[in-house]
């Protein structure tokens, strides 16, 4: 019985592992990994350092004192008061945006247009398509009209009286 469901559980777990979505979501998990490393490098290395030289100092190190006067070690620890780091938030909240604007602008606005193009091409198509069904189905139409014309005016002997078959009228001398 173990041999039995032992494959089965294994070829479902393939099959969920293989699918399209679940493999894009993996690529785009680590590729956006790798570009937050980026985006926070850029923060940290340049932007930074350009907001210290309009400051006095680097943005990671603007914070307030909460409590009493705040004193903190060479090493970063805190040794009296409760320092609120806002400029580290500000950082991040800089890493954050500029990640986003990549991510749109790079991304998904031309992802966008392209399906916007997409569906505009695939209802082109479909509008071509409805003007010739229309236009056979006006076609046939005329056809039709000109065969009844045809039978009406014709020198068979259905011609003059336009009792034909289907045509729900009976003859009156019977």
């Amino acid at each position: 019985m173990s041999e039995k469901n032992g494959p089965g559980l294994w070829e479902g777990f393939k099959a969920f592992l293989m699918r399209g979505n679940v493999v894009d979501l993996a690529v785009a998990v680590v590729i956006g990994a790798a570009f937050t490393n980026i985006v926070n490098s850029v923060v940290k290395g340049v932007i930074n350092p350009l907001v210290g030289a309009f400051g006095t100092k680097d943005l990671d190190h603007y914070s307030s004192c909460l409590q009493g006067p705040c004193v903190t070690n060479a090493d970063g620890t805190v040794e009296s008061g409760i320092p609120i780091m806002w400029g580290t938030v500000l950082s991040s909240t800089l890493s954050f945006l500029i990640t986003a604007a990549v991510v749109y602008f790079l991304m998904v606005l031309p992802m966008a247009k392209y399906l916007a193009r997409q569906a505009a091409r695939k209802a082109e198509k479909e509008g071509t398509q409805e003007v010739i069904e229309i236009s056979e189905l006006e076609v046939l139409k005329e056809i039709r009209d000109a065969l009844v014309a045809q039978r009406g005016t014709g020198s068979g002997p259905e011609s003059g009286t336009g009792a034909g078959p289907g045509s729900g009228s009976t003859p009156s001398g019977q």
